[in-house]
């Protein structure tokens, strides 16, 4: 018998990532996608689970609770707001992520949705679907000069930027962080500046209580006729709602959502269809070498914590007591 139990909440994990648990004794429980915190903490008291590695779905206080034994909860990427943080920590629940494990497929995602927004695939393919062809207005938009606004500039965005820039593709950010001056990148005063003066704006910040739905109404007014938004990171950070009326005005040429507020989105959700929105199911980090990373990262933590190993300290974010 494994001395370990191990939750995964999604119904796969990456090879490299499996070979780590079961090389620390511990037994794999999958979850299908997108699992409830009341199906979780289910599982959690059924098998007395020591862990809980989170790629699909809200590890909440229920599942938290599930399991007395429960040590950690590590996360199959970077972003943790899938996470009841404050339950984590007042059970003495390690929280850790993946720092960079999927930085490349999501700002290559990123860029594939600029250039895909700027040439108007989408429609094009729909026109030409439905037996029409080229008529006086079909034209895409000249890649170079365009005016690329980050919101954010962490690794995924830094990424983003060095893609995006050899097309000729200038590029500012919002940020409190320093941004150095080899990255070529111009500092926005604020998210109203950067909107005011992006073609494209993209988002790569983390959803926390200060940027839920900071890309609001006014943000998107701001920015000039015919503009773009792409979002690779939460959705909670754009009004969904505004979007949709800045697109139905034709104040906005297009959207990329890879995030939605609500995950998986209800299949009425007006963006979803919208001829101006690309869509994509949260994927932009999914790719095998991106899959194998994320589990692996998230794998050695468990690991780690179960076994009186170490864990990196840049992938702790609720350390242990």
């Amino acid at each position: 018998m494994p001395r370990f139990n191990v939750i995964m909440t999604a119904p796969h994990l990456a090879a490299g990532a499996v070979a780590v648990l079961e090389g620390a004794d511990c037994a794999i429980h999958y979850t299908g996608p997108y699992p409830s915190g009341v199906v979780l903490g289910a599982l959690a008291a059924r098998v007395r689970a020591d862990a809980i590695l989170s790629r699909q779905g809200q590890v909440n206080e229920t599942a938290i609770a599930g399991s007395p034994a429960l040590r950690i909860v590590a996360r199959h990427g970077v972003g943790v707001d899938e996470v009841d943080l404050a339950a984590a920590a007042a059970r003495g629940v390690i929280v850790t992520n993946a720092p960079g494990s999927n930085t490349r497929a999501v700002a290559e995602h990123t860029l594939a949705a600029l250039l895909a927004l700027a040439k108007r695939l989408k429609p094009f393919g729909a026109q030409v679907a439905a037996g029409e062809w080229r008529g006086a207005g079909a034209a895409g938009r000249d890649i170079a000069g365009l005016r690329l606004g980050l919101l954010g500039f962490g690794g995924i965005a830094r990424a983003v930027a060095a893609l995006a820039q050899p097309f000729g593709i200038r590029v500012a950010a919002v940020t409190r962080h320093p941004i150095d001056a080899a990255a070529g990148v111009t500092r926005a005063e604020s998210l109203l500046a950067l909107a005011a003066d992006s073609d494209v704006l993209s988002v790569h910040c983390p959803l926390t209580a200060a940027t839920r739905g900071c890309v609001d109404a006014a943000v998107l007014a701001a920015m000039p006729a015919g503009g773009f938004v792409i979002n690779t990171a939460r959705g909670g950070i754009v009004d969904e709602a505004a979007l949709l009326a800045a697109l139905d005005s034709g104040h906005l040429a297009g959207a990329a959502l890879d995030v939605f507020a609500t995950e998986p989105p209800p299949r009425d959700h007006p963006l979803l269809a919208h001829p101006l929105v690309l869509a994509t199911p949260h994927a932009a980090g999914v790719t095998p070498d991106s899959l194998t990373a994320m589990g692996v990262m998230a794998a050695e933590c468990i690991a780690a914590a179960l076994t009186g190993g170490t864990i990196p300290p840049e992938r702790i974010v609720v350390p242990p007591r």
